[in-house]
């Protein structure tokens, strides 16, 4: 999956044009990643990052079934364009969203059967004198390049199951809106809304059969960990205030 803000100059992976291009895995410019106060991330990995980042919804307009469609984002930060979870060039915490891990690199769908692998051009660190090759003398894509590859249609394949799985909460009634207020020491208030959280109460009177279907399709683990994620919002809030040089926020979460 390409994303606009963070490829820049997106192309295929070409034998020929890109031959004896490198990446130098040791490059590192976190400035764009700095503006970033939310990423997508799969359902596959909430799991590991409700640990790190409160974990929301939001509307995604409609899929080519007509259906209103929803997308999981991890939050980094409370106001547009900052990044809490980036302190000075490295990440304050473990997990990194698996999109922003595989950058330069990106599939793109050619056909409903057929995906293609891209890199950013413009990334900083792509060469031709210091890195690891992408393709063989040979012309024959590397190693790296191969891996790279399965790993991300692999992740293409999660992202088609979180499209169906946030499909599935709107049917059920299960996504309401949420709101996030902290007030500072200052007497001053953040307020974050625009995102979309569990209904609770819609949840417990699911029907057993619901309820059921739920559990077995693995919904239930992938909601209690949304839920779990939002105590993460008590960090980034402290996490402003630090920033701001201020004392301790309350903070309270509003469904």
């Amino acid at each position: 999956m390409i994303n606009e803000q963070l490829h820049k100059s997106p192309a295929a992976l070409d034998r020929v044009k890109h031959r004896t291009l490198k990446l130098d895995r040791n490059a590192r410019d976190m400035s764009a990643l700095k503006k970033f106060n939310a990423f997508f991330v799969t359902v596959g990995e909430f799991a590991e990052a409700c640990k790190d980042f409160p974990v929301v919804w939001v509307t995604a307009g409609n899929g080519a079934n007509g259906k209103p469609q929803v997308a999981p984002l991890a939050l980094f930060g409370l106001h547009n364009q900052e990044n809490l979870c980036i302190e000075g060039d490295e990440w304050r915490v473990r997990y990194v969203p698996a999109l922003l891990r595989f950058y330069p690199f990106a599939v793109a769908r050619t056909s409903p059967t057929e995906m293609v692998l891209c890199i950013d051009e413009a990334w900083q660190g792509l060469g031709h004198e210091v890195g690891d090759p992408l393709f063989g003398a040979d012309g024959e894509p590397t190693e790296l390049t191969v891996n790279i590859n399965k790993q991300l249609q692999e992740l293409e394949v999660d992202i088609e199951r979180t499209r169906q799985v946030g499909e599935r909460l709107g049917e059920l009634g299960l996504l309401r809106e949420m709101r996030f207020d902290a007030t500072l020491p200052d007497g001053s208030k953040i307020g974050v809304d625009g995102f979309l959280t569990i209904d609770e109460e819609k949840l417990a009177k699911l029907g057993d059969a619901q309820a059921l279907e739920l559990a077995r399709n693995g919904l239930l683990g992938i909601i209690h960990a949304h839920q779990i994620s939002l105590t993460n919002m008590t960090r980034l809030a402290e996490w402003q205030v630090a920033r701001s040089g201020q004392g301790t926020p309350a903070a309270t979460p509003v469904a």
